[in-house]
């Protein structure tokens, strides 16, 4: 009988879901800062439990949402 090998994937499984501490990094800003943005409404959250997770897709529009150009 000849075993099988398991084979793993080269690239890792995009993560969705973000702790406050990852979503910060990923935003560049500081924990309160993004603790704030959800307290004030401008960044939807998942809360399972005491865990309060971001999802990746909600950052990204938040970007979108506020970014701005200037013409001269």
């Amino acid at each position: 009988m000849k075993t099988q090998r398991i084979k793993n994937p080269s690239e890792r499984v995009k993560k969705r879901l973000y702790s406050i501490r990852e979503a910060s990094e990923y935003l560049g800003r500081t924990v309160w800062s993004i603790r704030e943005m959800i307290w004030a409404g401008k960044i939807a959250c998942i809360r399972d439990g005491r865990r309060i997770l971001l999802d990746v897709n909600d950052m990204d529009l938040w970007i979108e949402r506020n970014k701005t150009t200037y013409s001269y």
